[in-house]
């Protein structure tokens, strides 16, 4: 991981708006999708310059629910440090997005950026993570095969937990593990489950 000087400056794109916690979402984003487009942007070098190799996988930010809403934008307490930023980038391989996670999700979770990234590690450390190469290869693909995969990976979650997005064009995007206040698997709220599991799907392998 590269050498972090100066943490990003993250400027808020909505309100701030506090409200009682009531689960959480861990979004893991396929960076080769992500990828697929700005692989010479100088902004993703590090995740999509090829530099550090390749990523499947990484985590997008772990999002704090309400029932009025996503909290967001609260005032943190403690400031981000370079050295916090550059631990995070193996699993969050931007500076600018472990930046912005902090600011917009984890300032309404937790007073000190430590702990916001200590719980990403923790929660991301305990999953198994399907091999989506391979499974990008079967014929008729869909979302439902793609959650199914997670779920067989991982007994402790039930598939109702697990949200697959598909961009526009049925490219997986993110997918998404619901939590209880307390962090165990829990289904996804109505509105949040993805992509119907019939929906035809296609996963991106880089090339």
């Amino acid at each position: 991981m590269p050498q972090i000087s100066r943490v990003p400056t993250v400027t808020p794109d909505g309100p701030r708006r506090n409200a009682a916690i009531t689960g959480y979402t861990l979004a893991l984003s396929w960076s080769p999708e992500f990828c697929r487009t700005r692989k010479s942007d100088p902004a993703h070098a590090v995740q999509c310059g090829g530099g550090n190799g390749s990523f499947g996988l990484v985590v997008h930010g772990l999002w704090p629910e309400s029932a009025k809403g996503w909290p967001q934008w609260c005032t943190a307490r403690r400031a981000l440090t370079p050295a916090e930023v550059r631990g995070a980038m193996c699993r969050m391989p931007s500076a600018r997005l472990v930046a912005r996670q902090w600011a917009k999700h984890g300032s309404c979770m937790v007073s000190r950026p430590q702990s916001y990234l200590k719980v990403i590690a923790i929660l991301e450390g305990g999953l198994r993570l399907p091999d989506y190469d391979r499974i990008s290869r079967e014929e008729g693909l869909t979302a439902g095969r793609i959650r199914a995969s997670f779920a067989d990976a991982n007994p402790d979650w039930p598939e109702s937990a697990v949200a697959v997005e598909l961009n526009p064009r049925g490219w997986l995007e993110e997918i998404r593990l619901c939590y209880s206040k307390r962090f165990r698997p829990a289904p996804c709220p109505a509105g949040r489950r993805g992509a119907q599991g019939s929906a035809p799907a296609r996963i991106w392998r880089g090339l």
